[in-house]
């Protein structure tokens, strides 16, 4: 069973920076598709990142070039890098992993996040 803790949330302005982090305990990341999702009050949670056991990453379009996911083995942590934020990037982050099997593809829109195995709890972010 694997647990999932985000942190690295916070208050920013338009055009700044934060790193979220997501610590897993209970099993290594190496074998897991793992994921970013967000999600604002009233509206759909999407994904906005992925990254794959073989590393393969995708983003949403609105993040593309902005947004950067890692994975550090060494601490058994998943990073999302986000810079140049918007106000439209408020909302709550998730981090999200599924063992990767494969099938479907591990990528940004083709696994929702009630496939995810394990979740975390989030951390808020606001650009204002």
């Amino acid at each position: 069973h694997v647990q999932l803790v985000e942190s690295g949330g916070g208050l920013v302005q338009p055009g700044g920076s934060l790193r979220l982090s997501c610590a897993a305990s209970g099993d290594t990341l190496n074998n897991y598709c793992m994921a970013w999702f967000r999600q604002v009050p009233g509206k759909k949670r999407e994904g906005v990142a992925a990254i794959d056991d073989d590393r393969t990453i995708s983003y949403i379009d609105s993040v593309k070039g902005r947004f950067t996911i890692s994975l550090d083995e060494n601490d058994n942590t998943l990073y999302l890098q986000m810079n140049s934020l918007r106000p439209e990037d408020t909302a709550m982050y998730y981090c999200a992993a599924v063992g990767s099997s494969g099938w479907p593809p591990c990528t940004v829109s083709t696994i929702p996040w009630d496939e995810y195995n394990f979740r975390g709890q989030g951390t808020q972010v606001t650009v204002s």
